[in-house]
């Protein structure tokens, strides 16, 4: 919220300088920072899923600056959650022809494509990605290849992008999970525990069902009965109605 309050004053400031600004290029850098605050605004909303509100402000902001490639970005990801595919793929696509080298554009675009069974060419976009040496975030780009390479049924590729994501991060929720998930899959329960209580101690949000049933399955073939019930009573607590509970019912 702190962010968003910070976005909306900045927005407020320029706007009050715009009354005095001269035509030219110093009004174009107003229009252009006017575009940016709309933009960060909408990012905030999405977030917050309030879709329609993000879809005001980007409005706004490409009235500012019709050319501003982060506002395509963004209103990509909106048309996604909305589950316009069209639409999403023609803003990122739109986004990358007005600024080629921006890798966070490169990584949405992955991600959709990702979500929508294309998981080579979601690869190709988060390498992309990565090979801008000015990229803030990369090792969201290698997780988010080895979601997709463990989505696609490549194991070898997803770990190896995945430890890719915890040398720059060491203790990436997401990427320890999904190891974990990994692990699982391929026999290595020790691996899989190792990981799971990494991710664990780490997360930020409370474990789903999916996590305590994974959680349940790891122990169980670890053979830690004590642990196991600790996780499985959870599960049976938490989320009565889940389909993981309804699993473990019937397992056992």
């Amino acid at each position: 919220m702190r962010s968003l309050v910070c976005a909306a004053s900045l927005l407020a400031a320029i706007l009050a300088g715009c009354a005095t600004q001269p035509a030219g290029s110093s009004g174009e850098t107003v229009l252009r920072a006017r575009a940016k605050v709309h933009t960060e605004l909408a990012a905030h909303y999405y977030e917050r899923a309030q879709l329609g509100v993000a879809m005001e402000e980007l409005g706004k902001a490409l009235k500012s600056e019709p050319d501003y490639a982060p506002a395509f970005n963004v209103r990509g990801l909106v048309n996604m959650a909305l589950r316009e595919d069209r639409l999403a793929e023609e803003d990122f696509l739109h986004s990358l022809r007005l600024d080629s080298a921006d890798s966070d554009t490169h990584n949405n675009y992955g991600w959709f494509l990702c979500q929508r069974g294309k998981t080579q060419d979601s690869i190709k976009q988060f390498m992309t990605a990565l090979k801008n040496p000015l990229y803030a975030t990369p090792e969201k780009s290698y997780l988010n290849a080895g979601v997709c390479s463990a989505k696609g049924g490549n194991a070898k590729d997803a770990e190896e992008f995945l430890q890719k994501s915890l040398v720059l991060r060491p203790n990436l929720p997401e990427a320890l999970l999904e190891l974990a998930k990994l692990g699982f899959g391929n026999g290595d329960h020790a691996g899989a525990k190792s990981y799971f209580l990494r991710f664990d101690q780490n997360r930020e949000a409370p474990l789903s069902a999916e996590n305590l049933w994974l959680a349940v399955r790891i122990e169980r073939k670890i053979g830690d009965k004590n642990s196991e019930e600790s996780y499985a009573l959870q599960l049976r607590k938490r989320f009565p109605e889940s389909r993981e509970t309804q699993l473990l019912q019937q397992r056992q």
